[in-house]
């Protein structure tokens, strides 16, 4: 048997590492549902809620909403309380009359109600990934 150094021991520990997180071809494209309720506006829901360890919120569950250049959304009611987080991009968001911009990894929260509508005045696509948190 040969001699272990410690870059061939780095190299088998770094394989076995990746080799615990890779998931099969076929698993990384299920797991969602894309809807395009806007022009240029995909939505990108995650399978699966899981229980709630916030108190008043039973479930979680996550989607993104993928926006294309010079795209917006219509500015519907929040149907539960969620926080939201530029992943890529920058958005300009309209949350009741107060505008504000949004750029990569800014993260804000709306409660349930609240009326807001995203803008994307940029040139690149831009990302709002939202946690739904759900009474």
């Amino acid at each position: 048997m040969s001699k272990i150094n410690r870059r061939s021991a780095l190299g088998i520990g770094l394989a076995a590492a990746a080799a615990a997180v890779m998931k099969p071809a076929s698993a990384q494209t299920a797991g969602y549902k894309d809807t395009t309720p806007w022009p240029g506006v995909v939505v990108r829901e995650y399978e699966g809620e899981t229980p709630s360890l916030i108190p008043g919120f039973k479930t979680v569950s996550m989607r993104d909403v993928i926006m294309q250049p010079g795209s917006k959304t219509m500015g519907p009611p929040m149907m539960n309380a969620m926080v939201c987080h530029i992943t890529e991009g920058e958005l300009r968001l309209d949350q009741e009359g107060k505008v504000f911009t949004g750029k990569k990894n800014f993260v804000w929260t709306c409660n349930k109600d609240t009326k807001e509508q995203a803008y994307n005045d940029g040139n690149v696509v831009a990302i709002m990934r939202i946690t739904d948190l759900k009474a």
